[in-house]
Formats: C-alpha cells, structure tokens, sequence
C-alpha cells in the first residue's frame, strides 16, 4: 500500500529543474542509459503520485538502492547537457507523505514518456488505449 499522497508542489525540491517541454523531455530520454529509460516508464506508468525510491523499485522489479544509483549515473549528462534539469521531480523527505525521497512525474512528463516509447515500439500498446 502506498504511503504517498497525490502530488503536490510543497517540499518540492528544486522544482525549477523539472522540465516542462515535451521535446527536452524526449532528447533526455533519447540520451540517457537504457536503465535510466527503464526508470523514466516505471515513473510515467503512475503519473501524479510521488512514491519512495523502494515502492517503485518493488514496482519495476529493481533490487534495492538501483535508482539512487542510476541518478548518480545520469548526474552528469543532467548538468552537461540539460542545465540540471531532469524529467521529473521530487518531495524532500520532511515534507514527503512517506518521509523518504520521493519522486514522480506529472501529466506532461509522462505523456512525452510514453509518446517517445511508442516512437520506439509502435506495436505497444499505451496503458489509456488497454
């Protein structure tokens, strides 16, 4: 059972790094590693709900502390290339419904996700059309 609540901005951490154009969206996703990608559609799969790191590793099948490390991956490419800003946001654990690092996406994020994974499996079917 999910120990978040729906998103809100408050104890958003650096909200102003999260992006908002569908098209930087989209290059992020085209440049980052396939567990980073692997990452981004476990997030678009539950747009709006901000989720501690474990709930959405248990979620996509990940064993514990994969996405602290698959963060620090992307670091860099974050910085070189999209000024810090990163495809999705998240709560600072004194503010967060769970009290850990949660993060999330939200509606437009999540829809350049998954227009970008139909880009690159036309076969698959969007969760809304099921």
């Amino acid at each position: 059972m999910a120990a978040t609540a729906k998103t809100s901005t408050l104890g958003e951490c650096v909200p102003e790094n999260a992006m908002t154009d569908p098209g930087e969206i989209a290059r992020f996703y085209d440049r980052c590693s396939d567990l980073m990608r692997e990452l981004l559609d476990g997030l678009a799969m539950a747009p709006d709900e901000p989720r501690p790191f474990p709930e959405i590793e248990d979620a996509i099948g990940w064993p514990r502390r994969r996405i602290a490390s698959v963060l620090g991956g992307v670091c860099r490419l974050r910085h070189r290339e999209f000024e810090g800003r990163r495809p999705y946001h998240f709560h600072e654990p004194r503010r967060a419904a769970s009290r850990r690092w949660e993060i999330w996406m939200d509606g437009v994020q999540a829809r350049a996700v998954q227009a970008e994974q139909q880009e690159a499996n036309p076969g698959l079917v969007a969760k809304d059309d099921a």
